[in-house]
């Protein structure tokens, strides 16, 4: 598997990432232990039910900041994500195929 597997439960597919893609149904509460996450941390806690195949976040993201997938940025985010949180479209903006919004467009 390309990346690297956080404690069986998630897999971050690039440095840089501040996202992992969940690899596993994961329970609120899961204690993910490891030393691959970024920074200085070595655990993060799931705060929400995670479906497998869906993101969480492994730093945290203010509103606004740009959200990492496979080392490249898939979106922004529209509020605060703190690590263990899920981020999908409740809280994460696509980037992609906005050439319409481009300054200057009608």
């Amino acid at each position: 598997m390309k990346g690297i597997v956080l404690d069986e439960a998630a897999v971050l597919l690039a440095d840089g990432d501040t996202v992992a893609t969940a690899i596993a149904d994961l329970e609120a509460g899961r204690a993910i232990e490891t030393e691959d996450l970024p920074g200085d941390r070595t655990a993060l806690e799931v705060a929400e039910p995670i479906a497998f195949g869906h993101k969480l976040a492994v730093a945290a993201i203010d509103a606004g900041e740009p959200i990492a997938k496979y080392g490249e940025v898939i979106g922004s985010a529209t509020e605060r994500i703190e690590p263990g949180e899920r981020v999908h479209t409740h809280n994460c903006e696509s980037n992609r195929g906005h050439g319409d919004l481009s300054e200057g467009s009608a």
